[in-house]
């Protein structure tokens, strides 16, 4: 028998998804597919100025479906929100929720989820594989393109108390139904458009040299990066094209795909800390240390960077290993560069003094497992100093 390789055993998991132009609007009918008659909308309340909501809830009134929208969530979604929104689940007699907004109100739509069907804290279902009940239906509408979470078995909430950020990770976190929609990315910022878009490269890179990838996640990976790449600075530059919102979009839904069936590695680890102390934009973080992970990680697989290169648009025929390096860093940094995010992590105000705490924290990352090269405690602490 043949267990190795590519031919090893692999499991994948994913929701039904629908994508294109006005899908949001089809969150009534699949509610009500679903069973449900009482939802919950976790949402932000940017979000529901922008009138991205109220297209969502008119649907579910049309179904006949009562909600109630829970709006306290923030970027970061800390466990006191989640432990919120799961009374107010409980108190409104919900039986189902739907997600509008980025990764921070998906996030913690899964968490309100978990906790309405398990009791207990959220922060009791860290880590991998932890959560015996299902949660309760979930339909979910991403506003951003970059997170994935909206088709991922990941769930990321601030610990508070600690200050770090822990990882939930379960086929049950993986929400029903995802209903990706290119519109609402029309009036993000060009700050939040950048950091989301290096969210999304960063999970694909990830993925793809994870010593989970396989050759599913591989597809979904680079495809993802070869759109971001060709999209992503021209919807900073022209917000309302809807061409490269899709197509950013389309690169988002196959990152998440890949990451969350290949898993992530230090850059998110590092990024997940940092978010926690500091309470810093997550894509930003990512987008400040990827450069600097790569360095470290490439000896360790240098023909799967080659490859992510030869995704990102750059000619590296005929170069050295060591030059071939330099221009696929060098050429992560322009990327960033051209979109804007040129701060390091020192102008964002993280101190020297900072880094020993984070890095702890990093190397108990759920992430860490899968990344390519295993780091020493005093690698990662030499990374944060380099992107500082």
């Amino acid at each position: 028998m043949v267990t190795s390789g590519s031919f090893e055993l692999r499991k994948f998991v994913a929701p039904e998804f629908v994508l294109g132009t006005d899908a949001r609007l089809l969150a009534g009918r699949y509610a009500k597919n679903l069973g449900a008659r009482n939802v919950l909308v976790v949402t932000g309340p940017n979000l529901i100025r922008e009138g991205w909501v109220q297209g969502v809830t008119d649907s579910l009134e049309d179904a006949e479906i009562n909600h109630t929208i829970f709006s306290g969530v923030t970027s970061n979604p800390r466990d006191h929100e989640v432990m919120k929104g799961a009374r107010i689940f409980k108190e409104s007699g919900c039986d189902s929720i739907v997600a509008i907004g980025g990764g921070s109100p998906i996030d913690c739509a899964k968490g309100i989820g978990i906790v309405s069907s398990n009791g207990g804290n959220i922060l009791d279902y860290e880590g991998v594989d932890n959560i015996p009940v299902p949660a309760p239906p979930l339909i979910c509408i991403p506003t951003t393109a970059g997170t994935g979470a909206d088709v991922s078995q990941f769930a990321i909430i601030n610990d508070t108390k600690r200050r770090v950020k822990i990882a939930i990770i379960s086929k049950k976190t993986v929400p029903d139904i995802a209903l990706i929609d290119p519109l609402p990315l029309t009036t993000l910022s060009h700050e939040l458009t950048a950091h989301t878009g290096m969210d999304a490269i960063t999970h694909s890179v990830e993925a793809y040299v994870s010593n989970a990838s396989s050759p599913v996640t591989d597809v979904n990976a680079l495809e993802s990066i070869r759109l971001m790449q060709a999209h992503l600075h021209l919807a900073v530059k022209n917000p309302k094209n809807i061409e490269h919102r899709y197509q950013t979009m389309l690169g988002s839904l196959l990152a998440g795909l890949a990451f969350s069936n290949a898993s992530l590695g230090a850059v998110h680890a590092m990024a997940h800390s940092l978010g926690g102390l500091s309470d810093l934009p997550h894509g930003e973080c990512n987008a400040l240390l990827l450069e600097h992970v790569i360095a470290f990680n490439f000896p360790s697989c240098p023909k799967r960077f080659e490859e992510i290169g030869n995704a990102l648009g750059m000619d590296l025929a005929g170069l050295s290993v060591t030059d071939k390096k330099e221009k696929i860093i060098s050429g992560i940094a322009s990327l960033r560069d051209m979109l804007g995010v040129t701060e390091t992590l020192g102008d964002l105000g993280v101190k020297k003094q900072d880094i020993p705490s984070l890095a702890r924290n990093a190397m108990n990352d759920p992430c860490m497992a899968t990344n390519p090269r295993q780091p020493t405690l005093k690698d990662i602490e030499r990374i944060y100093e380099e992107a500082l």
